[in-house]
This record gives C-alpha cells, sequence and structure tokens, in this order.
C-alpha cells in the first residue's frame, strides 16, 4: 500500500472499526452500513478519493448471513489509487444509505441494484425500476429467483413455442 491509501485505511479502520482484506494488491475495507455514508464523505474529502468507479452486489444466498454485500469502488486520480468498500446488507431488512449526495452517479447504480436485487437507498431522490417494465414483480438477480429457460427457435418448433408464450391482450 501506498503512503497515501495507508493513511486512509488506517483512519477507517480505527474510527470505524472496518475490517481490511487485500487480494492481489485491492485493498477492501469491510464497513458497517450506518458508516458507509461517513467513510465515503471522508473518503472523497480528505483523501481525494472523487471518483465512484462501481457500486454493484453480491448476493450470498445460502451461505451466509448477511446476504447481501454492496460493494463500491472508489478511485484518487490524484494519487491513481483505488480503493474497494464492502457494507454487508441484511436480507430481512434491505436497505443502506444512499451515496447521490457524495457521488451523484451513485443515481443510476442505486437504481440498477433496486431493480435488480431489491436493495433500497435511504435518501435517494428518484428510486425506482430503470432496466424492467414499472409492473415487473420481484428482484431477478436474487440467486433464490429461478432460471427460465427458453427453447431456441427453429422453423420446426415455432408453433410450439408460441403456444407456450402468454399473449398481450387489447
Amino acid at each position: 500500500m501506498k503512503n497515501h491509501l495507508q493513511t486512509a485505511v488506517d483512519l477507517i479502520q480505527k474510527k470505524y472499526n472496518g475490517e481490511l482484506s487485500s487480494f492481489r494488491g485491492h485493498i477492501t475495507l469491510l464497513i458497517k452500513s450506518e458508516f458507509i455514508l461517513e467513510v465515503c464523505q471522508i473518503l472523497r474529502d480528505d483523501f481525494s478519493f472523487e471518483v465512484l468507479v462501481d457500486e454493484t452486489v453480491v448476493d450470498y444466498w445460502r451461505r451466509k448471513e448477511p446476504r447481501f454485500q454492496v460493494v463500491y469502488q472508489l478511485h484518487s486520480r490524484q494519487h491513481d489509487e483505488r480503493i474497494f468498500l464492502r457494507t454487508p446488507i441484511s436480507e430481512d431488512d434491505p436497505n443502506t444509505s444512499s451515496l447521490v449526495s457524495i457521488y451523484p452517479n451513485a443515481n443510476w447504480y442505486e437504481r440498477e441494484i433496486w431493480d435488480l436485487f431489491g436493495i433500497r437507498f435511504e435518501g435517494h431522490p428518484d428510486l425506482r425500476r430503470l432496466l424492467l417494465p414499472k409492473g415487473w414483480e420481484g428482484h431477478p438477480l436474487r440467486k433464490d429467483v429461478p432460471i427460465k429457460v427458453e427453447e431456441t427457435r427453429f422453423t420446426f418448433n415455432n408453433d410450439e413455442i408460441d403456444r407456450g408464450k402468454p399473449r398481450a391482450e387489447n
């Protein structure tokens, strides 16, 4: 770790009891959900991690509780460093704080996460579906959602596939 990144990690570990892990040179801190907003604010304002590169979710269905972890990747252009933050999210209460006030581009990431995983972001200005139609029920990237496979369409099975499809009513 470089000196700048080490200072940031030390501060966050001490103040917020963050768990540190490292893999192939990438530093990851596990931060409790209630501190994620503060930690990101400090990283942006005091340590120049001004870019939210990515925000996504890992679903640990059937493996452990808390079921989800929201993963944030931050980048400091000034120091050319990256840090990953993970915050555990319970299946019973799937919500955390929105980062839109700190990183405006979190808006679309969080809408996508809500749409596909069903995790709510407190304080998000417009949390609604982004990719799926308004009437869609559920969150399809959760691992407990059954996989639906459609047979490949060929000339010999066109009619059979069409019979199995629901049709829109006028």
